[in-house]
């Protein structure tokens, strides 16, 4: 059983991880490549034209080749990815709208395992 988190139809950014949230954690390092989570694919084919994605990472520039090339290789949209980030947390803030909805979302998963949150489109939102 997952979580499901009602969302608005409105268009979505994404904010993602790479290491231990859509890749394995440390593969390109422990086994020379990057492998895909189980669920990573099928969730950016579903993922709404018009949406933005985000990557946030620790890995570095000089790394940009190998990851950008193996989300290209495995269809994973995106519209940026920042390199370089702090391992500590990632903290998102924004307003609410003045119809009162939330526009800030946090989701935490187990390393090296694919989001298991189901976002459900809430046309009354």
């Amino acid at each position: 059983m997952c979580d499901v988190i009602r969302v608005s139809p409105l268009g979505k950014t994404w904010l993602l991880d790479i290491d231990g949230t859509v890749c394995k954690h440390n593969g390109y390092k422990i086994d020379g490549k990057d492998t895909l989570l189980p669920g990573a694919r099928a969730f950016f084919e579903n993922l709404p034209e018009g949406d933005k994605v985000v990557f946030l990472t620790s890995r570095t520039e000089d790394q940009a080749g190998f990851t950008e090339a193996f989300l290209r290789e495995n269809g994973i949209r995106y519209d940026a990815i920042l390199y370089g980030m702090p391992y500590g947390e990632r903290i998102l803030i924004n307003d609410k709208k003045p119809s009162g909805l939330s526009t800030s979302i946090a989701v935490n998963t187990e390393r090296d395992v694919f989001c298991k949150t189901r976002f459900e489109v809430d046309e009354n939102l």
